[in-house]
């Protein structure tokens, strides 16, 4: 993770609905089609493990867990686009991973994009593999694209 000379080192801390309007922001600089405010806003009030990496003056990323039983999902891990490529992403993946054995979780699942190839090697690098294809499932310009699901044992 790199920090600005001078400036605090971000902080992970639980996201609250007055963060909603920056997590928006992020989302909607980030995607081509982003989650609607209502679906952070049912995240928070279904109690998911939701964060943000606050930079002190702006908020850098965000991320939600979905956990059940033995299993865990992130349902969304996003860096602001401006402060990608500097150890961020790791950073709250990191944090999930964490949180995944903090709830005695032994599969985490995801899904990305296969054209999103820094994210997957983000995840590849953290030991996730690939386990299938979930065929349309994300909007796209033209159609619709794929998701690749990717899982990590965890212990």
């Amino acid at each position: 993770m790199s920090a600005q000379p001078g400036q605090p080192v971000p902080v992970i801390r639980e996201m609250q609905p007055a963060d909603l309007e920056a997590v928006m922001s992020i989302e909607m600089y980030a995607y081509d089609f982003p989650w609607s405010r209502q679906i952070f806003s049912d995240c928070l009030m279904a109690g998911y493990p939701a964060v943000v990496l606050d930079g002190a003056s702006d908020l850098i990323g965000y991320a939600i867990l979905s956990a059940a039983a033995a299993e865990a999902h992130i349902l969304n891990l996003c860096i602001d686009p401006d402060y990608q490529r500097q150890g961020f992403g790791r950073l709250l993946l990191d944090y999930l991973l964490d949180c995944a054995i903090e709830l005695e979780v032994e599969r985490l699942f995801l899904e990305v994009r296969p054209s999103n190839v820094a994210a997957i090697t983000l995840y590849e690098q953290a030991d996730f593999t690939r386990l299938g294809t979930r065929k349309s499932y994300y909007r796209a310009d033209e159609g619709r694209e794929d998701a690749l699901v990717l899982v990590r044992e965890m212990f």
